[in-house]
Formats: structure tokens, sequence, C-alpha cells
């Protein structure tokens, strides 16, 4: 399990030797802000894998549109009391960790995904009631249309509920026991497939993602053609 290292002047070195004409952008950064639980009406996720879908007006925010890398992740947590942690290690089976995973969706079975690649695991409750940004070691090459989704292998308190119905999120859960959330559905072998079969709606998985395109190939001039 990975050590946070907190964004700062450590992702712009990262990011822009390789591509320094190519912008950086936050994905799901354009999802309307919400009070993330706990320790007031305290909910966590736990066990499981999964991604938003929708936030508000905007649809597919962490669907990569194009080409390029995956530099950090930053998820706001909660502060959740010692009760309430207690209770969520006894329930989950540990300290609080998550880690970024990268899916590719079914082409005719749309609830099938892929796990294509994860990044380390990162303990979470040094920075309860904080935004950690965990800046990767070795980014991930992601291509287009894959997703963006995070992975709880225990729990962690950065979730939003009481949203309105156009917030939901998928989740690899067994369709016919969404309500069990106790069940080990998370994912934890590259190549694996699993069902998301649970959606959930008026709740958000408060997550984003740092994203660099790569650089749009531009049409050589024939410079003979234009003398």
């Amino acid at each position: 399990m990975k050590k946070a290292l907190l964004i700062g002047t450590a992702l712009t070195a990262l990011a822009l030797p390789q591509a320094a004409s190519a912008r950086v952008i936050e994905l799901g950064s354009e999802i309307p802000t919400a009070q993330v639980s706990c320790p007031a009406n305290c909910q966590a996720i736990g066990r499981v894998t999964g991604y938003q879908g929708r936030g508000g007006a905007l649809r597919d925010p962490f669907v990569i549109p194009r080409n390029g890398r995956i530099l950090a992740f930053t998820i706001r947590l909660g502060s959740p009391d010692a009760t309430q942690e207690r209770f969520f290690e006894d329930l989950y089976g540990g300290p609080p960790q998550a880690r970024l995973s990268i899916l590719r969706q079914g082409r005719k079975k749309k609830k099938v995904h892929r796990l294509l690649q994860q990044s380390p695991s990162f303990r979470l409750d040094p920075h309860f009631g904080t935004a950690p940004t965990f800046v990767l070691d070795k980014p991930m090459r992601v291509r287009r249309k894959q997703i963006v989704a995070l992975t709880v292998p225990t729990w962690a308190p950065a979730f939003a509920v009481g949203l309105q119905r156009d917030h939901w999120w998928r989740s690899s859960r067994a369709a016919k026991r969404c309500e069990n959330v106790k069940q080990n559905a998370q994912f934890t072998k590259v190549a694996s497939q699993k069902t998301f079969g649970c959606t959930y709606f008026t709740a958000r998985l408060y997550y984003t993602a740092t994203y660099v395109p790569d650089n749009r190939e531009t049409r050589k001039v024939d410079t003979d053609q234009n003398n």
C-alpha cells in the first residue's frame, strides 16, 4: 500500500516535460459540488469498484475523450468520528483505502466491464476531512472510451448522498444483491471481468482524476505546393 504524495508543484513537474503543450484536465471536476457524508448522516462505500455515470447535467464524466495519461486522483473525504470509524473497520475488515481502476465497457453487453489496469492502494484515514491528491509514480496510459473508476478494497468516506436523481453511479455489485453492501465486489485482478449490476441514484462517489490528453497530430504542409 502506497503512502500519499500530496499534489503541488510535483504534478506540474510530472506533467509538463513530456507534454508541454497539452492541457491538464480534471475529470469529474465539473460535477456540481455537494456536502460529503460524515460525521453527519455518515455513510461510506465499501468493497466495491464504481464510477459516476452522471453528475447533474454532466454525462459520462469519467469516460476518456481521447488517448492520454492519468497522472493522479483526488478523493474528497468526510470526517467520521471514532465510533463511526470503528464501525466501518469492523464491517469492512480494515482501515480505509482507495485505488484508481481503468475499465473497458463491453460493446454488446454494456454492464460487463473488464479491468485493464489499477493504481496502488492509498491509505485514507490520515486525510479525513480533506481532499488529498495522490500522484501516481507511473502515469496510467488510457485510451478513448475507457472509464476511470474508483476501487475501494475496504471502505472510504468519499460519498455524497441525498442529491437529485440526476446524480447516479454504477457499481460492480451483483444485480440481485444491490442492498448487500458487505459483499466483496471490488475488482482485484487485472484482465478479469465483472458485471456492474447496480446503479445507485441520488448519490455521488466523490473523486476526480487528473488527465492529460495526447497532443493532436498536425498535418504537414507541402511547402512545394505553396510556393
